[in-house]
């Protein structure tokens, strides 16, 4: 069967593959179009399988709402330039709304699922756009979340946050709104690791505190007086220190900066003292306060709700304060639920490229 090059151009128009693989197709299926289309996904497939191995750790996070529902999508590839690229971007979004409306299990039911406003799968959508971009490319994770949700956006997709909450709130209301956004800025910006302290287990507060009493011994200038006098006396006691550290202690042992008097191997030989009594240090009412005050410390940086809030400009207290305040205020009851924080590419290990090495081995 013959075809022209209009058969080409619209063999073009209909897969955005180049006009060359276009033709070659056509050749290869002797000018069946529908069979042309099928040699160009087959040729893609086999040329995105070689390309598979590829580390795919740019790309963009977005968002989707309706009435109903909201997603957060990962979709990776692997550069920036791609990343930003407008048809990459709006097939991410395609997913985020195919997410939203379809309701898929996991990320396999998702690939198989027909994207919404298309007639194909998923998979096939980003297959058909590789084609085009030639970049490994693939939909990494998501998240859907019936009922309330506040999304945020940032740096074009650098990171994504859902925020869901629970609340009879007007959630149209420019209160909610601001409200929202606020909350889910905070997440963007301090990336907690939890909604509440309520939220870790018992198991992880004890590795925690683990943790912190071994930190606290390997850094002997950080413990409470009494406990590093101890320290200090059996050190020197056990002949850990040489005549010229014990001099400079005696003689600035009243100053704060201490510290910057002893040698490197005398305050390694205390953090080794103080180790080996842990058991003694770790039951001692005064070291048992700095490791508490520690880690209250930490869960305030990890958990969303005991996070200071940061936009003091608005609200100086924490966040879960910030909330109770605009309920307060809107005379509605508003609570966090929970939320999910992508940032992209995060824990793919990506290649680091040595440009002056490559060039090297070229002119060898």
């Amino acid at each position: 069967m013959a075809f022209t090059a209009k058969d080409v151009q619209a063999l073009r128009e209909k897969t955005n593959v180049g006009m060359m693989d276009c033709k070659k197709a056509l050749t290869e299926a002797d000018g069946d179009m529908d069979k042309a289309i099928e040699i160009l996904r087959e040729k893609g497939l086999a040329s995105a399988a070689k390309k598979a191995s590829r580390v795919a750790a740019e790309g963009v996070v977005v968002a989707y709402t309706d009435a109903n529902a909201s997603a957060l999508v990962e979709v990776n590839c692997e550069t920036d330039f791609v990343g930003k690229n407008p048809e990459f971007v709006a097939l991410a979004k395609q997913i985020a709304k195919t997410v939203v409306e379809k309701n898929p299990a996991d990320l396999d039911a998702l690939n198989a699922t027909t994207i919404s406003d298309g007639s194909v799968s998923v998979a096939d959508a980003v297959q058909e756009l590789f084609l085009k971009i030639r970049e490994n490319m693939k939909v990494r994770r998501f998240v859907r979340i019936e009922g309330t949700a506040v999304s945020y956006i940032h740096a074009g997709g650098s990171v994504g946050v859902l925020v869901e909450f629970d609340t009879d709130a007007d959630t149209d209301s420019a209160e909610f709104i601001e409200m929202g956004k606020n909350i889910a800025m905070q997440v963007a910006a301090m990336s907690p690791e939890y909604l509440s302290k309520d939220d870790i287990s018992a198991a992880e507060l004890e590795n925690m505190k683990k943790i912190t009493v071994e930190s606290a011994l390997n850094k002997p200038d950080s413990l409470p007086k009494p406990i590093l006098m101890d320290v200090i006396s059996k050190t020197i006691e056990a002949g850990k220190w040489d005549q010229k550290d014990i001099d400079a202690y005696e003689a600035e042992k009243n100053n704060k900066f201490l510290f910057n008097f002893l040698s490197k191997e005398a305050i390694a030989a205390l953090a080794e003292t103080a180790v080996a009594g842990k058991e003694g240090y770790a039951a001692n009412p005064i070291f048992g306060k700095l490791t508490d005050g520690r880690i209250s410390k930490q869960i305030k940086e990890i958990c969303l709700l005991e996070q200071a809030f940061v936009r003091s400009d608005i609200f100086e207290g924490s966040v879960g304060g910030y909330v109770a305040k605009v309920a307060k205020d809107t005379g509605k009851n508003i609570a966090i639920k929970g939320f999910t924080r992508f940032a992209k590419g995060e824990g793919i290990e990506k290649k680091a490229d040595d440009f002056a090495s490559e060039v090297a081995g070229m002119i060898k």
